[in-house]
């Protein structure tokens, strides 16, 4: 088994927790570039090549707190799941993946599945076998539109890509996909996103990055 079992939410961390910066822990080491070089093209969508390393980054900061989960198998994964959005119609992701109905949108289902094709092109070659590529699409597939998270590796995941929002890079880019102001985005965070994260360690970065992001961006004012 590549992966191990969903505890129940909010899963407890295992490890140490870093509320710190996101920024003062960069994704280490270099054995994912080449994933990284192949995946460029995708990267260029929806700021992709700023939401992924970020979120990667998240994901390694989760793994310190959950030493037993897999964690060539929740970076791979985090790095390739949103690359589908580079072989969608690019006219149609804001006005649709970013829409009042967003999480039903066929976009989000197609972007999923673009990303599962993307994957399988390009791990096979750099030597992952079809056990791994496999695993990683099934993280892939569903991590927005599927209701419930299938193992640890795949809720880690899932609080990555929901983790980099609360970042003020986050907040900059996401806020205006979404139509909103930041100090708008930055409360819709607090309330519909927090609740969402599965993972305690995941539940304390959201909030203490949150609280950073509002002071500053002065959102106390800026509404």
């Amino acid at each position: 088994m590549l992966t191990q079992p969903l505890p129940p939410a909010p899963i407890r961390a295992t490890g140490p927790i870093d509320t710190a910066p996101i920024a003062a822990t960069p994704p280490a080491g270099t054995d994912l570039d080449p994933i990284w070089a192949a995946i460029v093209p995708e990267s260029r969508a929806r700021s992709n090549d700023i939401h992924l390393p970020i979120s990667l980054a998240f994901a390694e900061r989760l793994l310190a707190a959950h030493p037993e989960a897999n964690a060539e198998l929740v970076r791979v994964s985090v790095l390739l799941h949103d690359t589908g959005w580079g072989r969608v119609d690019g006219s149609r992701i804001i006005s649709e993946g970013f829409g009042e109905n967003w999480r039903a949108a066929d976009i989000r289902f197609q972007h999923e599945q673009q990303g599962c094709t993307i994957a399988r092109e390009v791990l096979p070659p750099l030597g992952y076998d079809e056990e791994f590529v496999e695993a990683v699409c099934a993280i892939i597939d569903g991590h927005d539109t599927r209701q419930v998270a299938h193992s640890l590796e795949d809720a880690l995941v899932r609080d990555a890509d929901r983790l980099w929002r609360f970042d003020h890079a986050g907040i900059a880019l996401a806020s205006s996909w979404f139509g909103l102001d930041p100090a708008t985005y930055s409360d819709r965070l607090r309330a519909e996103i927090v609740p969402e994260l599965l993972s305690e360690a995941a539940i304390a970065m959201a909030n203490a990055d949150l609280d950073r992001s509002q002071a500053l961006l002065k959102t106390g004012v800026l509404r």
